[in-house]
């Protein structure tokens, strides 16, 4: 579905741009600070490709956490989550590489890989994760250059890996030479994480996030965190598509690091996501629901009898728009489940969408 379409006059329950009340006052309240800087002509002129060391100094020390103080020579600053995967794929993948992917993956990184004619390989999933002795046997059997990985709020299944699984993925990359790119798109929404796959295969690992889910969606600004002996290519590819990432858009980012206000966000954020899912989970009781209790989504497997797409149109009849599976599958077979977005719409609609949502599937597998 179109998110310019969704946005017109649906209820949209396909994409998550959360957003908290007061943001728009404290965005008032930035520009004006930014304005009133003593160095505002420098937005005028180009930046390094990689950002400005100061600005991703203090990005370095914000995603510092358990096991894991990433170098802030090693921090590109990019625009946005997406697009630190593009320069990634760009700088360090060719066309025709396979890259292991979960069966149910990223949409965007699917098109990702269409763009760029790789060869996504889906790596089966089960309720806790990837299965890995599959991804072992397909490392066995065929050529496999990367894994793409959602260790921390996987998007649409919500999982998050615990740290034997992390440690074998990273053991696993090792042993076939494998590169390991970590979205980690939501995992500032998760309270207590545990480490990232990149504390674990630091010299294999590119680590991608952004400010989108935790701050908001606009603010196109990104981190691509890589080992050094990536980090002339990811740059070229920086250089190739944007040049660099706007100043006035990072610059606030970090005033925002700097003065607690990231860090408010973050914790409101997680507050409503947790809100949101609590109300999921008690419209949808009875129902086969995937989720974590700290995402912004669910993922609701259908009955045997029931087809996704229907149900898509239905709902979207009563103006209100769902996903089906099938942007997010990469196998031939494409289960019948709906992914659930649960941040985009105000707070006191989401219980009346989601019983429209419960009485179409009701009526779906009792038709």
């Amino acid at each position: 579905v179109d998110q310019q379409v969704v946005a017109a006059d649906v209820v949209d329950l396909n994409f998550n741009y959360p957003s908290l009340p007061d943001q728009g006052d404290a965005l008032r309240e930035a520009l004006r600070q930014l304005a009133m800087a003593g160095d505002i002509d420098s937005h005028l002129r180009y930046q390094p490709h990689a950002g400005r060391l100061a600005e991703r100094d203090i990005i370095a020390r914000h995603l510092t956490c358990q096991h894991f103080a990433p170098d802030a020579e090693n921090v590109l600053i990019v625009n946005g989550a997406q697009h630190g995967l593009a320069v990634t794929v760009m700088g360090l993948l060719r066309p025709g590489d396979v890259v292991a992917v979960d069966a149910l993956t990223y949409s965007g990184f699917k098109v990702l890989a269409a763009l760029y004619h790789l060869e996504l390989a889906a790596i089966p999933c089960r309720p806790e994760g990837p299965d890995l002795q599959a991804l072992q046997t397909l490392c066995q059997q065929r050529r496999v250059r990367a894994v793409y990985t959602m260790p921390t709020l996987h998007n649409p299944l919500g999982w998050v890996l615990n740290t034997g699984q992390r440690q074998a993925l990273a053991d696993l990359a090792r042993q076939h030479d494998l590169l390991i790119i970590e979205d980690a798109a939501y995992a500032r929404l998760v309270s207590r994480p545990p480490p990232p796959v990149v504390s674990y295969a630091p010299e294999r690992t590119v680590y991608v996030t952004g400010f989108s889910k935790n701050i908001a969606t606009g603010l196109r600004v990104g981190v691509v965190i890589s080992p050094p002996r990536y980090r002339p290519e990811i740059e070229r590819a920086i250089r190739a598509t944007t040049w660099n990432t706007p100043t006035l858009i990072s610059s606030l980012i970090c005033a925002w690091i700097e003065d607690g206000t990231v860090a408010r966000f973050e914790t409101q954020k997680r507050q409503d996501a947790r809100q949101r899912q609590q109300v999921a989970r008690e419209v949808l009781c009875g129902l086969p629901v995937v989720s974590h209790p700290d995402s912004y989504f669910v993922w609701l497997p259908l009955g045997e009898e029931s087809r996704a797409d229907r149900l898509a149109n239905a709902l979207m009849e009563r103006r209100i728009s769902v996903s089906t599976a099938e942007p997010f599958c990469v196998s031939t077979t494409i289960p019948q489940a709906l992914r659930i977005a649960l941040g985009s719409v105000p707070f006191d609609s989401l219980r009346p969408a989601l019983l429209s949502v419960r009485d179409a599937v009701e009526y779906e597998q009792y038709r």
